[in-house]
């Protein structure tokens, strides 16, 4: 099957420039309403902070300037709204220096390519086996999506913000520094040890799969 591609920045601030809100819900609503409720846990009120978004993108966009993509100019705003409203019910952490931040690696190095491989900075050395196709395989793959879900779901807030925009949404690291205004190397440290944690609630699944 061919792989619908994106479209590119132009295309989507032309829509924008004429209010078509189609080519917002369908480029970044879904994402949008997943970070705001790593703010807001009321479904309702993380999709009004995601509508209010929409409105500032719409008064905003004849200003944009393009120095930075147009998913991190988007994401900004969002995340900006969603503090904001997240300040009024008192739950907003400030963002930590990563010198802060504390704690050993969850899974050992040696399991993962060092952070200054060429080509695949902190990927699985050796990638596991795939988990195959029988039942009771398929029922260990659910499991394990269970798992990775809470575990997700259990990372301090910062390390879930940055997991969720690197490896969920797919931004770049440059990306998701620009959008929630952190330096590069705090973000990395943050992404690294959100990740150790991850693998971590999965190894008991990729072992011997």
């Amino acid at each position: 099957m061919q792989q619908i591609k994106a479209p590119d920045d132009r295309t989507v601030i032309e829509a924008l420039h004429q209010g078509d809100e189609r080519a917002f819900a369908d480029n970044y609503h879904a994402s949008l309403s997943r970070v705001a409720r790593l703010y807001i846990a009321d479904r309702a009120v993380a999709d009004e902070v995601v509508q209010d978004t929409w409105l500032g993108v719409i008064q905003g966009i004849w200003a944009f300037e393009g120095r930075s993509s147009l998913k991190t100019w988007i994401f900004r705003i969002l995340i900006n709204r969603a503090k904001t409203r997240a300040a009024r019910e008192g739950r907003v952490i400030p963002f930590p220096r990563f010198e802060v931040e504390v704690g050993a690696a969850a899974v050992a190095p040696d399991r993962f390519q060092p952070a200054d491989h060429p080509t695949e900075p902190g990927h699985w050395a050796q990638p596991p086996s795939d988990p195959g196709t029988s039942a009771e395989r398929r029922l260990l793959a659910r499991e394990a999506r269970e798992r990775l879900q809470n575990a997700i779901e259990a990372l301090p807030e910062h390390q879930r913000l940055v997991l969720m925009l690197r490896d969920v949404e797919g931004c770049s690291t440059e990306e998701v520094c620009n959008a929630l205004g952190v330096q590069e190397t705090n973000a990395r440290v943050l992404l690294h040890r959100a990740r150790a944690k991850v693998r971590s609630a999965l190894e008991p699944y990729l072992e011997g799969a």
